[in-house]
């Protein structure tokens, strides 16, 4: 097997559970209130933190002359 049969084949098997994993998730009702708050969750700490350092790059450039 070539390395890129072997990329392919990993890629093949990773999709393949995605779309597995969702496929259960959605049809869980206590699985997909689960997900909706963990996506919650992880929306609402990271793209605060990464506005915070958007902010944080742009004053410290602001800065240099």
């Amino acid at each position: 097997m070539t390395d890129e049969q072997a990329r392919t084949a990993a890629n093949v098997v990773l999709a393949t559970a995605g779309v597995t994993v969702a496929v259960v998730v959605f049809r869980s009702p206590l699985l997909r209130r689960l997900a909706w708050r963990a996506v919650q969750l992880w929306l609402g700490a990271s793209v605060p933190l990464y506005l915070a350092d958007q902010v944080r790059q742009a004053w410290m450039q602001s800065a240099r002359t």
